[in-house]
């Protein structure tokens, strides 16, 4: 379904991706891992179009999304690809429920389609009955559901995660990672998790680790 064919990419002299090629099908939970510097986090922006690889080809399905012009790829993006990062970035002005509805409502989905499917997510992680509170009345693990609702507000190809748990203590972080794996079996989700939490990276169906700039599995 994702196919990253001799991904390069180079800032200045730092060459910081080689070559790397992986391949991702429906419904996989696939970890990345590799040590700090090693270009995960760069692989992940390019594998959501938030940048652009020097050389290489990008499919989803059969778009080849880094020959996409700008506004192609945000619309793309929007409609295909989901986010969860570190920090929730969760919209402090808006309930919980309006953040959940900010890709619907990007998208043109009328405020009230999009609301049924926000309340359909945070019932599925169950914290609905939070949909009305703002992001600071929330938890930690709260406000990182209500991101992981957002990510999967559109019904995206794939969610990519940049240590969606590295602010969560243990068991809010176990539960997380749980929850990924539930939502893979409720909507045949892909997850693409760049972590350094070796718990989620053992769970995940694979493991690709990123090292020096090149991938191995």
């Amino acid at each position: 379904m994702i196919k990253a064919t001799n991904i390069n990419k180079s800032y200045g002299n730092l060459h910081v991706l080689k070559d790397v090629s992986i391949s991702i099908d429906r419904g996989e939970v696939v970890s990345i891992v590799g040590p700090s510097g090693a270009g995960k986090t760069t692989l992940l922006q390019i594998l959501g179009t938030l940048d652009r690889p020097d050389s290489g080809t990008l499919l989803y399905g059969d778009t080849e999304v880094s020959k996409l012009k700008e506004k192609e790829l945000a619309r793309f993006r929007n409609e295909h690809i989901g986010f969860v990062f570190q920090a929730h970035h969760l919209l402090p002005e808006f309930t919980a429920l309006e953040n959940v509805c900010i890709p619907a409502l990007i998208r043109g989905i009328p405020m009230k389609e999009a609301s049924e499917r926000a309340l359909e997510l945070l019932s599925f992680m169950k914290i609905d009955h939070r949909a009305s509170h703002k992001p600071q009345a929330l938890s930690g693990g709260e406000q990182q559901r209500v991101a992981v609702a957002r990510a999967l507000m559109n019904n995206p190809m794939a969610v990519l995660a940049d240590e969606p748990s590295g602010n969560l203590d243990s068991q809010h972080a176990r539960e997380l990672h749980e929850l990924f794996f539930r939502l893979r079996e409720q909507y045949n989700q892909t997850f693409i998790i760049v972590t350094h939490n070796e718990e989620l990276a053992a769970m995940a169906d694979r493991k690709i680790t990123i090292i020096d700039g090149k991938n191995t599995e």
